[in-house]
């Protein structure tokens, strides 16, 4: 599933990528510079989607609908996974 902070993951990858300071970016998607840091670093609760439209259009990014692929996994389920993780983190 597709969210806030995993589409501020990768626009901060394809920025740096790119080049581009924040403040360069937020300037030309204008998008305030401190909502573009919070949203880079996963601190945003929400964003407009008129506003990662911006963003992304900046970047040469798109966001696209489409159906999902299989079902949601329950809450049981990423408990279990990320128990798991947290296991293997120990291993180490």
């Amino acid at each position: 599933m597709l969210t806030l902070r995993s589409i501020g993951e990768q626009i901060a990858v394809r920025r740096k990528t790119l080049g581009l300071s924040q403040a360069a970016l937020a300037k030309q998607a204008k998008v305030g510079h401190s909502t573009l840091d919070a949203l880079e670093n996963g601190r945003l609760g929400e964003l407009g989607l008129s506003k990662i439209i911006k963003l992304l259009s900046v970047l040469g990014m798109e966001l696209k609908i489409q159906e999902t692929s299989g079902r949601r996994p329950t809450l049981e389920e990423l408990m279990e996974e990320d128990q798991d993780d947290q296991g293997l983190d120990r291993q180490r």
